[in-house]
């Protein structure tokens, strides 16, 4: 999925325009989450309890499947601190055909696997456990897009180590022209990432949320 100002999909190369996003009608009840676009559309997921759980914001969400190019049809995905499930679950209804993720949490791990079964949603895939042993696990190189979103206290406490060991993970897992998306409590610089082998596509400040589209510099679109 090489990065463009609208990244082409699968559904693009065969002529069919992007699926229209549902405009979210103010934010989803605490507890909750609303899938904002694709063939779930509008649903509403409860969220299971666990401390420091921020799910990504409608608007954050919003725009990054803008950017990933909304049709996400026949996409690899992995959704690697998974939480609640909103970029995950987003990423299926949007037509990937695989999604993993990827939950430590037992209340959290145990909402995942509700709401995917709620969904019927075939094509994903739950993963309990630590998220960096969890990606190496994973097949190299087949991968479209990895979804980081690490706690934001974990990632206080354990310094720029969690961020940087979760993109040498994620790295390996890439097919040519494959996406990252980083989600972090303050803004990664262009050359902060480029000296971790990244290339900063693009990025969105949302109040105390910073999104980065990512890709690896020596990976790039075929």
């Amino acid at each position: 999925m090489a990065p463009r100002d609208r990244p082409r999909t699968a559904g693009d190369r065969r002529g069919r325009g992007p699926a229209v996003t549902a405009r979210p009608r103010g934010p989803a009840p605490s507890g909750e989450v609303r899938i904002i676009g694709g063939r779930w559309r509008r649903s509403r997921l409860p969220v299971g309890q666990a401390p420091g759980l921020r799910p990504t914001p409608d608007r954050v969400r919003e725009t990054l499947f803008n950017w990933l190019g909304q049709d996400l049809t026949g996409c690899r995905c992995v959704d690697a601190f998974a939480g609640s499930g909103a970029l995950g679950f987003e990423a299926a209804s949007r037509g990937a055909a695989e999604v993993v993720l990827i939950e430590r949490v037992p209340a959290l791990l145990a909402a995942l696997r509700a709401n995917a079964a709620r969904l019927g949603a075939q094509g994903v895939r739950i993963v309990g456990g630590d998220a960096l042993a969890a990606l190496a696990a994973l097949p190299a190189g087949v991968w479209d897009v990895v979804f980081l979103d690490p706690p934001f206290d974990d990632a206080r406490h354990g310094g720029e180590r969690v961020y940087a060991a979760a993109l040498q993970a994620a790295a390996r897992l890439l097919r040519p022209g494959g996406l990252v998306y980083l989600e972090a409590p303050r803004a990664w610089a262009p050359d902060e990432v480029a000296a971790l082998g990244w290339h900063l596509h693009r990025h969105l400040r949302a109040g105390a949320v910073h999104a980065h589209l990512l890709q690896a510099a020596d990976n790039p679109a075929p």
